[in-house]
Order: structure tokens, then sequence, then C-alpha cells
């Protein structure tokens, strides 16, 4: 029996391709895929150089094969539905220790030797480490979710990406009833936080996007924000400034990352808030200052990741149909259109994409 994946031989070049299905050892298993969705990550790692690689990393599925010790350490049998984080953590570090996975080392797809589903090279065995194939690998070490059988699996795969907006918006940015926030970008991560932020209770939710973003910000509505603002026809500071009394937002996340909104994530925030950037400039504002950013009492850092509370929560949130999430789901793909799956959600494809979907068994 062979298996049929989508491989990245090299920058923006996909190719379908078999391989031996694998032994799979008593600490280890094979998930038979169901959906991967395309996080906004793929495009940037699509277009770099790197390992030829199966891509693909928010991964639902249902469990083919277990070995007998990998059962007894994840809880879980055969044909039991799961979503699989992308970190595959050592398990023993003080972060891991403490439940903070994404920061351990060995989830650093930069740093050598680390593995992360999507991103560790096909020359690994057994191969088959992302989630655009047919079937994907299991490592011992990996992180999964239990995931009911009625939930579509394009909706579950997006619960990283929300379970990001649940991590940033919620948990790190402390937004509920009585807060207020501004997300700048309103791609699938921007809108996530509008999702957590309107299930946390926020108590105003804004959100800017260009001209271009216009049925983005359409979605924004729909999930729950309070204001959506082209900043290119509108003025983003006059609109946050009327709408919060002129004191700004407790919270700014900056899920666009160029200088200009960085600056107005500084600018538009009040005295004693947050700002948190999910994507960072190449080059920090020609003003930006410490001494601002000491006296005003800003908090800035960055988020990255999602923790296992906050994929759960997503989860819940999917699976309870309190919001209109499928609005995100926009686009299903076959295998051998990979390639065009990752462009459509860098914007290169096929039009109107957010959230996108490979399906390997159509």
């Amino acid at each position: 029996m062979l298996v049929r994946a989508a491989t990245t031989i090299a920058p923006m070049q996909t190719e379908i391709r078999e391989y031996p299905f694998p032994e799979i050892p008593p600490d280890a298993g094979l998930l038979r895929i169901e959906a991967a969705g395309v996080c906004g990550s793929d495009w940037r790692s699509y277009r770099a150089e790197g390992p030829e690689r199966i891509m693909g990393h928010e991964n639902v599925g249902r469990v083919f094969r277990a070995g007998p010790l990998a059962e007894r350490r994840w809880g879980l049998k055969e044909q039991d539905r799961v979503l699989l984080e992308e970190y595959l953590p050592c398990g023993h570090c003080g972060f891991c220790r403490s439940g903070e996975y994404r920061l351990c080392e060995q989830t650093e797809s930069r740093l050598p030797g680390a593995l992360r589903y999507g991103a560790t090279p096909v020359s690994e065995a057994p191969g088959l480490w992302g989630g655009y194939s047919q079937f994907q690998y299991l490592h011992p070490n990996s992180v999964f979710h239990r995931l009911p059988d009625g939930v579509p699996a394009e909706l579950a795969a997006m619960a990283i990406p929300l379970g990001n907006g649940f991590q940033w918006t919620w948990i790190e940015g402390g937004i509920g009833p009585g807060k207020s926030v501004l997300i700048q970008g309103p791609g699938q991560q921007g809108l996530a936080c509008v999702a957590a932020a309107k299930a946390a209770g926020a108590s105003l939710i804004l959100i800017s996007g260009l001209g271009s973003d216009e049925k983005r910000l359409k979605v924004a509505k729909a999930l729950g924000a309070d204001l959506t603002i082209d900043a290119e026809q509108e003025s983003l500071e006059e609109r946050v400034q009327s709408a919060t009394g002129g004191r700004g937002v407790d919270l700014s996340i900056d899920a666009a990352g160029s200088e200009i909104t960085i600056r107005n994530a500084l600018r538009l925030t009040r005295r004693n808030g947050a700002v948190l950037f999910a994507a960072a400039p190449e080059f920090l504002p020609p003003d930006f200052s410490l001494r601002d950013l000491q006296a005003r009492r800003l908090t800035l850092r960055p988020c990255r990741g999602h923790s296992y509370a906050a994929v759960e929560t997503a989860l819940e949130h999917i699976v309870s149909g309190r919001a209109p999430l499928y609005l995100m789901s926009t686009h299903r793909f076959k295998l051998a259109q990979t390639d065009l799956a990752i462009r459509s959600a860098g914007g290169e494809g096929a039009p109107g994409a957010i959230h996108v979907t490979v399906l390997p068994w159509i």
C-alpha cells in the first residue's frame, strides 16, 4: 500500500508523491487525514527555501493505527476522531512540565533537530510529517484533542487559528466584560480574535482593514465586531477615539504586521493598556519610543501560538455552533490542488479565501 502526499519540493512548487505505508512502532501511530487547514504561516513557508517536506499542521482525522504503548499514553484507540496540534514537545523540560510546551525548544522548527508537523523534512523517517497527505505519522509526543463525530472536518480544522485567537485575546490579552479591543488585519487570525473577543464578553470590538478587505470586514461584523473600519477610506484614529470616548482601547492586537499598524496600535491604546503583535514588521516605526511606553505604562509583547486550553476552548466554541464560523471556511481543495490551496490562502489563488482546507480523499 502506498500513501499519496503533496510534497513541497522547492519554493512555490508542490508535486504529488507516493510513499511506502510505514511500519508503526508500539509507541506511535498513524492518522487518516480528513481535512488539513492551510495556515497563514504556510504561505510564508511555501515561499521560502527549505527541505522537501509535507506541509499542513491544522489536521483533523481518525486514528488509523496506534501501538499498544501509544494507546495507553494517549488515552486513545483506533478509529477515535481527533484534532492534532502541530507541536511535538519533548515532554520533560520546564516549559513542558508547566504546560507551556509551545515554548519547548523541541517545537521550534528553526532549530536543528527539532520536529514539528508540517515542517519536518521527508528525509526524517518515516517522512509523513504533514497533513497534506492521505495519512500522517503520529509521533509518541503528539498532542491530541478529541473531536465529536458530528463536526464538519473543515470547521474542526479551524480550531488551531481560532485557538490562537482565544490565546491572544482572552488568555494573554485579558479581554472580557467592560473591556475594549482593536484588531488590525481581518485575515483568519484577526477574525479568530474577533470571534474570541465576542465569546469572552468584550464590551467593544473594533477591527480595521483595507479597501480590499470589504468581504472580510463583513464576516467580522457577523462574528461580533461592533465597528469595522476601512483604514484607507476613514481615519482609524478618529473612529477609535470616538468609539472609546477619547480614552483608547484596553487591548490592541496587530495581526497585520507593518510599521503603520504597530504605530497605530501604540497610539490608540489607552494608558496602562496592552499591545500584542502577532506579525512583526521588519523595522520598528522611526518614532518608536521606549520612553513613551514607560510614560504611558504600555505593555508591548509578541504573541505566537496557543496553549492546550486555548484549543480546547476553540473546539468547544466550534462544536457549540454559537457563532457563524462557517463564514470563515471559504474554500476546499483536493490533494492534487494543494499548490492552489496554499496560493489562495496567500491571496494569489482562488479569490475571497479566508480559511481553506485540503481534503485528501475527495
